[in-house]
């Protein structure tokens, strides 16, 4: 059952002794006065419908220790321990000065909880709604998407120890697996511990072993009946077969098939790089500079600073794309939602009414606006794919995104803008006049019609003339490279941005690297950990409660 703090304090209560010590407008200040109004006990409800049971650890106490644990990037046992020996935690908690903590393993049982439950990010939904009630965002018709990686909690494994490793785990997670690899697997011996011993300076050598271990998992492959696996056990043999294929090609000389292997000549795409963390991916921050871990996408207000919907997924990846992530992230940002009572003319001003579409309520069967207020989207060049820029159109969002790159085929020569596209005859004009017909497939080929022209060397260094592939948004790109020529656009851009990498900074400060595996459990992370970053960032704009409600000092 749920547990409850007592209304009645204790006589060494920590903020009663010490509150008085707590600096005005901190996270444990406001946590001390205004924790039972922010977390009370109805938000975790659900997660203890029985009645019956040792009461749990108050829900208003975790929410708070969650809070301060993300803020200062604690682990469970550190956060405990803050619990015990620290007086602002404990005033935070309101706890006695004398009362111990919890276990740390108390922690991880909660969010298992949360985890499990319908709304696992209540503490940011939380947090939300104070930003909501106080109106802080009010008027605010601008929104910053972006993107940062964030190094994993597990280390990057070699070919030779990926092998091994998947080998290892089917033999210890899938039923009957250890008779298979005992059977099947017989060029290398699984049960001996660390990397095998061979002369690894010799590439003779490297050869011949990634071919046993690569042979071998092929032959378990071949044993299991992947078809007839399901859940983990399933996933265990898909991840066998993801790592014996990405970073192996067949030797020189072979097909494949009489057992020669070798490590390929180039990174696979989407590689996984460690079986202990199967979800983790290398991430080129630049050319030079390597991450491996996540990327954590964020919207941000860029006046404010605010993160109002943020995601975790894995650092690289078709699923990983900036834009395509950040369009459909900021559709689940309620900030952007107007109030049930509002009417949409009074929703985010003339745009607001225009785009707001309305739908009956299912209590009162009033119409009310349930589509996004329209807002300026600021962004970089990774947002601005053309998939990207439609879904913002469609949306009825500006976007104030710095144009996706435009690459020569020949350095310094003409790019696609220097092609005249008519959409509606569906031809295209080259810079020497030559008009050509776009294909079904949107293919445009100048071919023979490139020889002998005086601008070839600054057109295209094939011999066979220029080709073109046109994107299906070809003509909204081209819009949106002449509307960003605008002064307006470029000063738009330039002054809200530091305040976006200011927001990145907070979020990241001392959290670079995370503390679990997998997504669902570091995007909790990341969206409690902006709660706290949120909840910081509001007390320095001036939130307060008067009258059982969240205003601000500047609002």
């Amino acid at each position: 059952m749920q547990g409850r703090s007592r209304d009645q304090r204790d006589l060494f209560d920590a903020e009663s002794m010490a509150g008085e010590l707590l600096e005005p407008g901190s996270v444990f200040a406001f946590l001390a006065e205004h924790r039972l109004a922010l977390f009370p006990e109805g938000v975790f409800a659900d997660l203890f419908r029985s009645v019956r049971g040792r009461p749990s650890v108050p829900a208003d106490v975790i929410a708070a220790v969650l809070v301060l644990q993300a803020l200062h990037g604690f682990s469970d046992r550190e956060a405990t321990e803050a619990v015990t020996f620290d007086l602002r935690w404990k005033a935070a908690c309101g706890l006695g000065v004398q009362a111990p903590a919890f276990h740390p393993t108390t922690l991880t049982y909660w969010r298992r909880r949360l985890a499990k439950s319908e709304r696992p990010n209540r503490i940011f939904e939380a947090i939300t709604a104070v930003v909501m009630e106080t109106g802080v965002l009010r008027g605010k018709n601008r929104r910053a998407l972006d993107s940062t990686v964030l190094e994993d909690a597990v280390a990057t494994q070699d070919t030779v120890t990926q092998l091994i490793a998947a080998i290892r785990r089917v033999a210890r997670e899938v039923t009957g697996g250890k008779e298979a690899v005992a059977e099947h697997c017989t060029r290398h011996d699984y049960s001996s511990p660390g990397k095998p011993r061979i002369a690894w300076d010799d590439p003779a050598a490297r050869d011949e072993l990634v071919s046993a271990l690569v042979t071998d998992a092929l032959a378990l492959l071949d044993h299991l009946n992947a078809d007839a696996l399901e859940g983990d056990e399933a996933q265990v043999v898909a991840l066998l077969a993801v790592v014996a294929g990405q970073d192996v090609e067949p030797a020189e000389g072979s097909d494949g098939t009489d057992g020669r292997w070798r490590i390929a000549r180039q990174v696979a795409y989407d590689r996984v790089i460690s079986t202990v963390g199967p979800e983790t991916r290398h991430a080129h921050k630049t050319v030079a500079q390597r991450r491996n871990g996540f990327k954590a996408h964020v919207v941000v207000e860029p006046t404010t600073g605010l993160v109002t919907a943020t995601k975790l997924t894995k650092a690289a990846g078709p699923e990983s794309a900036d834009g395509t992530v950040g369009t459909d992230l900021l559709a689940t940002d309620t900030t952007l939602m107007p109030a049930p009572t509002e009417h949409p003319e009074h929703a985010g001003g003339a745009a607001g009414a225009a785009e707001a579409e309305d739908a009956p309520t299912a209590a009162t069967g009033e119409k009310v606006p349930t589509r996004q207020v329209p807002v300026e989207v600021l962004a970089d060049s990774a947002y601005g794919t053309g998939e990207a820029l439609a879904a913002l159109q469609a949306a009825g969002h500006t976007a104030i995104i710095k144009p996706w790159p435009l690459r020569p085929a020949v350095p310094g020569g003409f790019t696609v803008e220097d092609f005249t596209v008519d959409e509606t005859a569906g031809t295209v004009t080259c810079p020497n006049g030559l008009t050509r017909t776009i294909s079904p497939k949107r293919k445009v080929t100048f071919g023979a019609g490139c020889r002998g022209c005086p601008l070839w060397d600054r057109c295209t260094t094939s011999a066979r003339g220029r080709k073109l592939d046109l994107h299906p948004h070809d003509g909204l790109q081209r819009a949106h490279r002449a509307r960003a020529q605008q002064p307006g656009f470029q000063q738009t851009y330039r002054s809200l941005r530091p305040m976006v990498e200011r927001s990145i900074a907070w979020l990241t400060r001392g959290n670079r690297k995370v503390r679990y595996r997998g997504i669902t459990k570091n995007d909790h992370w990341l969206h409690r950990r902006a709660a706290a970053i949120n909840l910081k960032r509001l007390l320095a704009l001036g939130l307060h409660r008067t009258g059982g409600t969240w205003v601000m000092a500047t609002a």
